[in-house]
């Protein structure tokens, strides 16, 4: 293990999840073709994971506030799904633009514990993951993005048709490699977890 790995399952690292509810299983039942399905599962054992080591985890999740949108804390599509329901114990922030750092406190609250270091999970992959992941390295906290642990939707194309999930997850996590973070399975943070446990 190398120092960097080593620090980064420390008591300076967090797993964030982000906007992981309902809405987002309502949209795999109705049929909205998607990357990862088996996303859901590996979020639950990162969680599982974490607490296990007694790392901290962070929950942000989305408050549109447009009446017309599935994604608000008044609406039983906007809580949390079960495989990702906080703990008591565990810091919950609501946003209501895309990136879980702006107007929210995450960062101060992040810079209070003492974490540099986030693992970033949740949906979806291209938008509030992706602006999440940005922001937190704009700031200066070094991240790592799990690549299946990450709800990713086709996207509609801005001159019609639709992208497909596969490709829309790919280009974002591209993205992010190349400029911003890791990007890597469940299976490497988990093993890292059980060493640092």
């Amino acid at each position: 293990m190398t120092q960097t790995t080593d620090q980064a399952m420390g008591s300076n690292c967090a797993l964030l999840v982000v906007d992981m509810q309902m809405e987002m299983a309502n949209a795999t039942a109705a049929g909205r073709p998607r990357a990862n399905p088996d996303a859901e599962d590996n979020v639950a054992s990162l969680l599982a994971g974490f607490r296990g080591a007694g790392l901290p985890v962070l929950h942000v999740l989305h408050d549109d506030p447009r009446p017309e949108s599935k994604f608000r804390r008044d609406l039983a599509s906007g809580q949390p799904m079960p495989c990702a329901q906080p703990l008591p114990s565990e810091t919950l922030f609501w946003k209501t633009g895309s990136s879980g750092f702006v107007g929210t406190g995450l960062a101060a609250t992040l810079e209070a514990e003492g974490i540099t270091n986030l693992v970033i999970v949740g949906g979806v992959a291209a938008f509030c993951v992706n602006s999440t992941a940005r922001s937190a390295a704009n700031l200066g906290f070094q991240i790592e993005v799990v690549e299946d642990a990450l709800i990713a939707f086709a996207m509609p194309a801005r001159n019609g048709g639709d992208i497909d999930a596969h490709l829309v997850l790919e280009v974002t996590l591209s993205g992010l490699a190349a400029g911003f973070g890791a990007v890597v399975p469940t299976a490497e943070v988990l093993a890292r977890l059980s060493v640092a446990a």
